[in-house]
């Protein structure tokens, strides 16, 4: 009799570890996706700083101009979304886990949504204007301004998906 009282003790509690393991691993799923979309919106942040913009400018303020508007309507697009469901997922999962540097991981992603439009956003008005003047000195200064504003979103999202990959091996692990 106490052996079987003992085995289904044994059995409830290899159950109850099974699910636990489960609902953290669910909750892993967040902070995966909010990993995953801070990878992506850290690559192509950095890809338009580093070879995209470059190369824009280097064919002449005219042509970079001109260039600039489908650019910045396509990435806006991306970046928007991957900016977005990479703060929400990282969010949930950290706070789901207790964790707080995945929360901060992905605060500081979600931060460039906020920079984007307060910062950023009147440059890349004036610069899609179509009064602007593509070959004047105006253009260059804003084009010269926007690789560099546009280089914070760079740095903002590879922190982020940095923290977040620490995080998630040192939670995965756990």
């Amino acid at each position: 009799m106490h052996s079987d009282v003992a085995k289904q003790r044994r059995a409830a509690q290899s159950l109850a570890a099974r699910n636990n393991l489960l609902y953290i691993e669910v909750l892993l799923v967040f902070l995966i996706v909010g990993t995953l979309a801070a990878g992506l919106f850290a690559g192509a942040a950095i890809y338009v700083s580093a070879v995209e913009h470059p190369a824009r400018v280097s064919c002449g303020t005219d042509l970079a101009v001109r260039e600039f508007a489908p650019s910045y309507k396509r990435g806006a697009i991306m970046q928007a979304s991957l900016a977005l469901v990479g703060c929400m997922t990282g969010f949930i999962g950290g706070w789901q886990l207790n964790d707080r540097g995945s929360i901060i991981a992905a605060l500081i992603l979600g931060a460039v949504v906020p920079f984007t439009l307060i910062v950023i956003l009147p440059t890349n008005k004036r610069l899609l204007d179509p009064g602007l003047d593509p070959q004047g000195a105006e253009a260059s200064q804003l084009l010269d301004r926007w690789g560099r504003l546009h280089a914070v979103r760079s740095v903002l999202s590879a922190a982020a998906f940095l923290i977040l990959v620490i995080r998630l091996l040192m939670l995965g692990g756990a």
